[in-house]
Parts: C-alpha cells; sequence; structure tokens
C-alpha cells in the first residue's frame, strides 16, 4: 500500500521552509516563501505553506510577526537547520550555484540584466576605515569587478535587507561566468573554491581546496574567517595569497569563452584569471580529459582584506541577484551617504 505521508519528504519540506527564513532577515509570508520555494524545484501551494508554519510554530521553530502570516526562525529553528542529516546538507554550493546561474541575465554587450552578487555586512562605525582597506584591492583588479552597490540599515540589496547598525556591501559573484556562459550554450562544471597562490602578479598553484559538490557553505566564507588569505599583501606587493574558483568547460568552446571573456572584461569584469588547455593542469589542478580548466577570481576578496585586518563582517557569498545598473564603481563609494 502506498505511503500517503512521507516523513522524510515533509521533513526536506521544513528544512528548506527553515533555510528561506534563515537567509532574510524580516519576516516571510507564506506567499514569498512558496514562490522561493518553487525556485529551488519544490512546489508547494500557499495554503499548504501555511499549514506547515503553523505546525512550525507549535514546535517552536518559527514565530508569527505582524498581522499577517509573516514569520521569522527561532534559535529552535536554527538548531534544526543545523542538525539536519549530512546528506541534506552535501551539495548545497552546487545547488546554489546553479539556481544563480539561472538566474542571471546579463548581457555583457549591452551592460544590462540581473547579475549574482554576494552580501557583506560591516558594523556602520567601520565601514569608511574598511573602504579604505578594501581600496587598493579593487585597484589591483583583485575582484571580479570594481562594480559594487552600498545600502545602510533598512534598506535592501536585491532581496536581502540590511540589518540595524550595519552598512551592507554588495560585490560581483563570479557566478556571472557560469550564467553568462549557460545563456551563450557553454556548460560550466564548478569544481571547487580554493586559496590561489600568487607569485609576483602570477598565479602559481592551489594550495588549499573545498569541493562544491561536498559542502553546505561557499568555501570563501570558510577561508575568509580561518584568515587564510593575504590578498591585502598581494594588492601592495604582487605575491600572497588571494580566493580563487576553479571550473571546467568542454574543450570545443574554448575559442567562444575566450572571445566572451574579452567582453567582460571591456563591460569592466576582470574575474577570468586563466583559461588553460585542452586536458592540461592549471596551476597544478587536473583537468578532466577533453576539458579545459578556467580559474576565477573570488569576488570576496576585497572583503578578505578587510577581514585580514581585523574588521568585524558577516558575508553571505553566493547571496542573490540585483540589476547591473543598480552597480556602480567602487571609487565612487565614498560620495554615497550611509
Amino acid at each position: 500500500m502506498k505511503q500517503l505521508f512521507n516523513p522524510e519528504d515533509i521533513e526536506r519540506k521544513v528544512l528548506l521552509i527553515l533555510k528561506i527564513l534563515n537567509e532574510n532577515s524580516e519576516s516571510q509570508g507564506a506567499r514569498v516563501i512558496a514562490r522561493k520555494m518553487k525556485e529551488r524545484g519544490v512546489h508547494l501551494s500557499e495554503r499548504t505553506v501555511r499549514y506547515h508554519l503553523k505546525l512550525m510554530d507549535e514546535k517552536g521553530m518559527t514565530r508569527l510577526v505582524g498581522r499577517r502570516d509573516g514569520r521569522i526562525i527561532t534559535e529552535a529553528g536554527l538548531d534544526e537547520i543545523n542538525d539536519a542529516r549530512v546528506r541534506d546538507k552535501i551539495s548545497l554550493s552546487n545547488s546554489r550555484i546553479d539556481t544563480l546561474s539561472f538566474k542571471t541575465t546579463f548581457d555583457v554587450r549591452k551592460r544590462r540584466g540581473l547579475v549574482p552578487v554576494n552580501i557583506s555586512f560591516f558594523q556602520k562605525e567601520q565601514f569608511k576605515r574598511a573602504l579604505a582597506v578594501m581600496k587598493p584591492v579593487f585597484r589591483k583588479k583583485i575582484a571580479v569587478s570594481d562594480y559594487v552597490a552600498v545600502a545602510s540599515a533598512g534598506q535592501y540589496l536585491g532581496d536581502v535587507m540590511v540589518p540595524d547598525d550595519k552598512v551592507g556591501l554588495a560585490t560581483i559573484c563570479s557566478i556571472i561566468f557560469n550564467g553568462v556562459f549557460l545563456k551563450h550554450g557553454i556548460p560550466i562544471d564548478s569544481k571547487f573554491g580554493g586559496i590561489l597562490q600568487v607569485r609576483n602578479g602570477n598565479p602559481l598553484r592551489f594550495v588549499e581546496l573545498i569541493n562544491y559538490s561536498g559542502s553546505s557553505l561557499d568555501p570563501s566564507e570558510i577561508f575568509i574567517r580561518g584568515k587564510m588569505t593575504s590578498v591585502k599583501e598581494v594588492a601592495s606587493t604582487g605575491s600572497g595569497k588571494i580566493l580563487a574558483n576553479f571550473r571546467e568547460i568542454p574543450s570545443l568552446s574554448r575559442t567562444l569563452a575566450e572571445e566572451i571573456v574579452k567582453d567582460f572584461d571591456n563591460a569592466g569584469i576582470s574575474g577570468a584569471i586563466t583559461i588553460g588547455q585542452v586536458g592540461t593542469p592549471v596551476c597544478q589542478a587536473d583537468v578532466d580529459m577533453n576539458k579545459v580548466g578556467m580559474i576565477l577570481m573570488g569576488g570576496l576578496n576585497p572583503v578578505a582584506a578587510a577581514y585580514e585586518e581585523g574588521f568585524d563582517i558577516d558575508n553571505k557569498a553566493m547571496s542573490t541577484i540585483m540589476e547591473f545598473e543598480e552597480l556602480f564603481a567602487f571609487e565612487k563609494v565614498q560620495g554615497v551617504p550611509f
């Protein structure tokens, strides 16, 4: 006899609802949650989501706020996410990459459309000093792009609201290459995020790496928290360790990929460090047969430099999407009120 209610299936849906609530600093209603679940391939009606939320309220994992059905996650809900089965966490990074790649609509030549961004929250009183640290990193192009966005507490960067007493900084994520390549018919395989050793301005080798397929967090966040970078040193001397990402593309697409990278450069997005030869290791990273290795700059490198200097920063890598036209050159940030 067919089981009408699958406990594991229900648990997965509950965990997804909790993760959606956790990704947003303000309350979320059943309608918004249902839409965000649909974006991740889970189709539930608004009524069914509301039913799950009521059960989660009773278990203390969520709490109703406001007059409508807006909920926020509680400490018990956070504990539930942390205690979730390992298999539900594995490949979470890959899943996020695929989602943001699909949402990316950026037209490289027209320089408009949606682009994926990382969001970093700075203490308001520290932000101006942190800008001074990040400035040479952007100037030396140790980032995907120098296009950024800034928002104050209560304002939004994409669909992410900046918390109280914070300033939010959006930086373009290397997933922009995944999205644009995908739109041009080039499949791109995201292998790992790592620490790339640089010597005299040239990429040398990966000294640390974390496979996306086995991680629930973006590798960049882990490396930054562990203070494993020396981005500030690279900006000043040309040698040190930076955040970078490794991708593979089919060998037949190499020429087209190089043309797209040139268009990226013309658009002010210079995050492609190098494209290798067919089946040849790149920076000592092995490449599959009939594939070409590609190294992309980590979008959070400027933020990593600030973290190296002891600034208190909360990073949300691979966070959301924004219209490219809402971004502006980093050098203009000083004139933005926050």
